[in-house]
C-alpha cells in the first residue's frame, strides 16, 4: 500500500511539473485545389516538412496531405483532430479564431501563403458595375454566403451601393465549384458572372466576350492575403518542434517558388492535374499583383467587416492577435 501511495504521489508530482511528452509521429495537412496552395504542394512534393523535422531531431515523421473543398470542411477537420494544419481563405481563420479565442484550442494563423487578387468575370456586355445586375443574372461562386468570394461581394456591394446594401446581390448568387462555374459562364446561359480564383479566372479571360468587373484589391484598396495556414494553440504547445519545422518548410517552399517560377509552375501542372497549361501558370506567378509570402496583409480589413456585420463576436485592432509569434516580426497589416 505504501509503495502504491508513493507511486501515486510521484505521478502527481510529475504531472504538476509538466513532464515532457513525445511529439506526434504523424501529422495531417489539408489544402484546397487552387494555385494559391502551391507552397503546400511543393512541401509535399519535396518532403520539406519531413526534412525540417529530421533536422530538429524528429526522424521518420509521417505527413499526410489531403485536399478539402472549403473553409468549413477545413475547420471541422481541424477541430476533430483529423488534420493539424488547415489552409484556405482568411475568413475561415478569422471565424475560428473568434470562436475559439477563450478555449484551450485557441486557433491562430501560422502564416500567409500569398497575396493575390480574386476576379469576378462576366459574359454580359450590359453589366458595367454591380448596379447593373438584374433578376436575369446569376453570379456563380464556390459557396453562397460563406465563401471568401461571397464576403468580397458583400464588401463590394456595400462600397458601391452604400451602407445597408451589402447583401443586395446575395439573391443572385449560386454555389458552383470553380470548374463548374467556369463551364456555366462560358455556356452563356443562366450564369452571367463568376467570382473565382487563379487559374480559373485567367482561363476564363482567354475566351472572347469575358471581362473582369471586380478585383478584390480594388475592393480592399490594397493588396491582400488570399490564403493562410492555421492551427490550434494546443497542437503548437504540445508539438513545438513539428510546428517550428512546418514554419521553416513553408518559408522554404515559398523561397523555391520565388527563386524559380518556371519550375514551380511545372510542379503545379504535374500535381494539380487541371486544365491549365504551364505558360498560363507561369504568367500568373509572374503577375506583379501575385506575391508568395508568409507576411499577412490586410487581415484587419477582413476582421473589421466580419465584426461589423456580426459574422464574428470578437474583433481586434491588432493583426498579430490572429497569428502565432513566428510572424509577429513581419510587416503585416
Amino acid at each position: 500500500m505504501k509503495r502504491r501511495i508513493v507511486l501515486i504521489g510521484l505521478a502527481a508530482m510529475m504531472s504538476a511539473i509538466g513532464v515532457a511528452r513525445a511529439e506526434l509521429s504523424e501529422v495531417g495537412i489539408a489544402r484546397q485545389p487552387s494555385l494559391g496552395h502551391i507552397p503546400l504542394m511543393i512541401m509535399e512534393d519535396r518532403g520539406l516538412l519531413q526534412k525540417q523535422a529530421a533536422a530538429r531531431g524528429i526522424a521518420n515523421l509521417k505527413v499526410n496531405y489531403t485536399t478539402l473543398a472549403g473553409g468549413a470542411a477545413m475547420n471541422d477537420a481541424l477541430l476533430s483532430n483529423v488534420i493539424h494544419f488547415a489552409a484556405g481563405g482568411v475568413p475561415p481563420l478569422v471565424l475560428l479564431w473568434s470562436k475559439t479565442a477563450s478555449s484551450s484550442l485557441a486557433v491562430k494563423g501560422v502564416g500567409a501563403m500569398n497575396s493575390m487578387p480574386l476576379l469576378m468575370n462576366t459574359n454580359n456586355p450590359k453589366i458595367k458595375s454591380l448596379k447593373d445586375f438584374t433578376a436575369q443574372d446569376k453570379i456563380a461562386l464556390p459557396a453562397v454566403k460563406v465563401s471568401v468570394q461571397a464576403m468580397f461581394l458583400q464588401m463590394a456591394a456595400e462600397k458601391e451601393l452604400g451602407p445597408g446594401h451589402g447583401n443586395d446581390l446575395d439573391k443572385y448568387t449560386v454555389t458552383l465549384s470553380h470548374p463548374d462555374g467556369m463551364a456555366a459562364l462560358l455556356a452563356k446561359q443562366e450564369v452571367t458572372a463568376h467570382f473565382t480564383a487563379a487559374p480559373i479566372q485567367e482561363l476564363e479571360l482567354r475566351q472572347p466576350g469575358i471581362r473582369t468587373i471586380l478585383n478584390t484589391f480594388d475592393i480592399l484598396g490594397q493588396p491582400s492575403t488570399f490564403n493562410v495556414v492555421w492551427a490550434t494553440s494546443r497542437f503548437v504547445k504540445e508539438n513545438p518542434k513539428i510546428y517550428e519545422a512546418f514554419c521553416a518548410a513553408l518559408e522554404e517552399a515559398i523561397g523555391i517558388i520565388n527563386a524559380d517560377k518556371k519550375a514551380a509552375a511545372a510542379t503545379y501542372i504535374r500535381l494539380a492535374k487541371d486544365s491549365s497549361d504551364q505558360a498560363l501558370i507561369e504568367q500568373i506567378l509572374n503577375d506583379p499583383q501575385v506575391t508568395f509570402t508568409t507576411t499577412p496583409q490586410a487581415i484587419l480589413k477582413y476582421v473589421e467587416f466580419m465584426a461589423r456585420t456580426k459574422t464574428i463576436s470578437k474583433g481586434t485592432n491588432d493583426w498579430k492577435d490572429l497569428f502565432f509569434q513566428n510572424v509577429h516580426d513581419k510587416p503585416g497589416s
